[in-house]
């Protein structure tokens, strides 16, 4: 008899932690959006055409997540280091609407914010380390 009252609680809190609603802000959202740019316009396994596709329809998110970021009134006068991070860094964090403004493809864009150049990449050797 003891073990039903255990059961039913145990079963209640397994219920509770797995219909508890997932809450990402609009923050993390874009970083996980900015992400999956960053990875598909360096995914060597797309075509071109594949590639210009799916950034097109990424950027579009993008822009829109990275609207939501800078209208978020919740975000003022948090100093978490993520918050920080974002706007001490605004190219690499708002990379759709950094690039606009600099008038390059969001690849150009991110390459230059990360140091690579083209001179770079052509000076590089491929090699193992």
């Amino acid at each position: 008899m003891k073990s039903l009252p255990s059961l039913l609680a145990s079963a209640f809190l397994l219920t509770a932690t797995f219909t508890a609603p997932a809450a990402a802000g609009t923050l993390e959202n874009m970083e996980r959006e900015r992400a999956i740019a960053i990875d598909t316009m360096l995914s060597a396994d797309l075509s071109p055409m594949e590639r210009q596709e799916q950034v097109a329809v990424t950027r579009t998110r993008l822009v829109d997540l990275e609207r939501m970021v800078m209208r978020d009134e919740s975000l003022k006068g948090k100093s978490t280091p993520a918050v920080r991070n974002a706007f001490e860094n605004y190219d690499l964090s708002f990379l759709a609407h950094a690039s606009v403004e600099r008038n390059r493809t969001m690849i150009d864009h991110w390459l230059e914010q990360v140091g690579v150049s083209t001179n770079t990449l052509m000076s590089a050797r491929l090699g193992r380390r």
